[in-house]
């Protein structure tokens, strides 16, 4: 059946084969090394050449199979099958499908322009089919079945550990944040969630945290995040390389001492018997899994198609999931071979987070970039006398007072790399201006406490009517002026009734002075926060319609800090 190979089915054949001696220890999880090619050729009319690009956990398993089940003699159509295993990052190879396809995964980058695309593709989850169906749907197959399972678990050093009181105890995600934003002797870590199963199942076990808990979780999901991009790694390998060599206290209080990794990871870490060993903390509810969905490619040749699919059999049953367990990886259901040991608290079997939704697994990595992301804010707050409204049910406060609180728990939550400026506005102001600039826009990394006096300092006007459109124009102009390329451009709003001023701005002045300021690349958001039942949220959407932005008005002044978080997390639309 010679022949019978499209051209267009040809284009992983550079795989270049490397000596099983350069194979690179397990633990450089990120490392892209060794290509294997087995091949039996006797008594055969031709050869089906079947590429396959695994993670490099699963990537010896996949070998080992492959070389016994070639000296089985496997054929398609009297075609002798050879078989080329490449360990590839998963993320590489993702770029390289996408890349391939015309279509771009965010976030990811563009391929390195090496990585080919294979036949057949094992990536360590199968969250990376979710992210490629969201960027095409043609560029993996729906059916995709999973070889393999390894959970994700929270790497702590031993010393740390025992300290927490996590020797052997399950935590809740709640507890593990608790511990992240609030405990010195916790310095964590992260592979980059955009190229890292690990950090994307990391971040989608955080969110519900934050759905959960509210303002409070919001506060420790921002907090933890934050601590978690202080510690970024590009690479699986530099992240376990920053885990402490001694037990000194010296040495832990500068090295990572909690990272999420996968249970193979970890195990691959202790195998070379570290001065302080790793203790796998499970976290409830569990992570998603990696998988290692067995994915052959779209439009395969017939036979190469064939091939696959025999292949795909082999790796199932005993014989391989104790091979599995030679690489501390468990079979599809969780439970384990032969030659594996488990801790006392790991979940055994039965216990499988489902992929989520693609939709899920976006907004998680969503999430990441609008809290990590440097941005450049201008906060507005309105002193007018309509703050001196107490707010039911918040103790006697003032809707000024709520909503201070609310700027000041923001305050906390911004990172360092953000430039953030505060204005407070009201008719009657000194200079004949309706708004008065307190702090300039600048960095919080020397001007956070001159911020957070501002903010407390903040107190209604008695004599003052809401000059809210001439401030929203000067705000955002002032802005534009010092628009950065290198940080989302923002002006946030907080207003507790409509505009009153008669001798300033019209609503539809304000909109036509917007719209002729706009520049499309220069994109400044609008983003208004409205206190109280006062705020006609009608009109507040056709201002930042003018411009981009979004409207959030409580009704009940007491909810003021989880709108002012959502206000927050705002995608800059860069």
């Amino acid at each position: 059946m010679r022949g019978r190979h499209r051209a267009a089915d040809l284009r992983s054949n550079g795989f270049t084969a490397l000596a099983a001696g350069m194979i690179l220890p397990l633990v450089a999880i990120g490392a892209v090394y060794g290509g294997y090619r087995i091949m039996s050729t006797s008594g055969c009319t031709g050869t089906v050449r079947l590429s396959v690009a695994a993670s490099p956990e699963i990537a010896p398993v996949i070998k080992d199979a492959a070389v016994r089940w070639v000296k089985t003699g496997p054929r398609v159509d009297n075609e002798c099958i050879t078989v080329d295993v490449t360990a590839v990052a998963s993320a590489e190879v993702a770029a390289a499908v996408a890349g391939e396809g015309g279509a771009t995964v965010p976030g990811l980058g563009q391929a390195d322009g090496k990585t080919q695309v294979p036949q057949v593709w094992i990536p360590d989850s199968s969250m990376w089919l979710q992210r490629m169906r969201s960027a095409r749907e043609d560029l993996v197959p729906l059916a995709a079945p999973s070889l393999a399972r390894s959970p994700i678990v929270l790497a702590v050093p031993e010393p740390t550990a025992k300290a927490l009181g996590w020797l052997e105890n399950r935590v809740t995600w709640k507890q593990v944040l608790e511990q992240i934003v609030g405990d010195t002797r916790v310095n964590s870590g992260i592979v980059d969630p955009n190229r890292d199963s690990v950090g994307v199942s990391t971040l989608v076990a955080m969110a519900s945290v934050r759905e959960q808990f509210g303002p409070e979780g919001d506060s420790l999901t921002v907090g933890a995040v934050k601590s978690l991009m202080s510690g970024k790694s590009e690479q699986p390998s530099g992240l376990v390389a920053r885990f402490p060599r001694d037990s000194d206290p010296k040495t832990l209080a500068t090295a990572v001492t909690l990272a999420p990794l996968s249970e193979q990871a970890l195990h691959a870490y202790n195998a070379a018997s570290p001065a302080v060993p790793l203790i796998a903390v499970y976290p409830d509810p569990s992570p998603i899994a990696l998988d290692f969905p067995y994915t052959a490619m779209p439009r395969l040749s017939p036979n190469r198609a064939a091939a696959a699919e025999q292949f795909r059999t082999v790796l199932a049953g005993a014989s391989f999931r104790n091979l599995l367990a030679q690489h501390q990886l468990r079979a599809n259901d969780g439970t384990v071979g032969t030659g594996m040991t488990l801790s006392p608290s790991a979940p055994v079997g039965g216990q499988v987070t489902p992929v989520p939704e693609a939709a899920v697994i976006s907004k998680a990595l969503q999430m990441w970039v609008e809290i990590t992301q440097p941005s450049r804010m201008l906060a507005v707050v309105d002193i007018s006398a309509t703050m001196k409204s107490p707010v039911p049910g918040a103790g006697g406060l003032t809707k000024e007072q709520v909503a201070v609180r609310a700027a000041q728990g923001g305050l906390d939550l911004f990172p360092d790399s953000w430039a953030v400026g505060l204005w407070c506005f009201s008719t009657n102001m000194p200079g004949g201006r309706d708004y008065q600039e307190l702090v300039p826009i600048g960095p919080l990394t020397s001007q956070r406490d001159q911020l957070r006096g501002a903010i407390g300092g903040l107190k209604p006007n008695p004599k003052g009517g809401s000059g809210l459109y001439d401030t929203i124009l000067a705000a955002y102009q002032t802005v534009l002026q010092g628009w950065d390329s290198g940080r989302g451009n923002s002006v946030v709003v907080v207003t507790g009734g409509r505009n009153n001023n008669p001798s300033g701005l019209s609503l539809d002045a304000l909109v036509s002075s917007l719209q002729k300021a706009e520049r499309a690349d220069q994109p400044v958001q609008i983003i208004i926060i409205g206190v109280g039942t006062e705020v006609n949220q009608a009109e507040m959407q056709r201002i930042v319609e003018a411009t981009g932005g979004a409207v959030f008005v409580a009704s009940d002044p007491s909810k003021i800090g989880e709108i002012f978080m959502k206000a927050l997390a705002l995608d800059d639309g860069r």
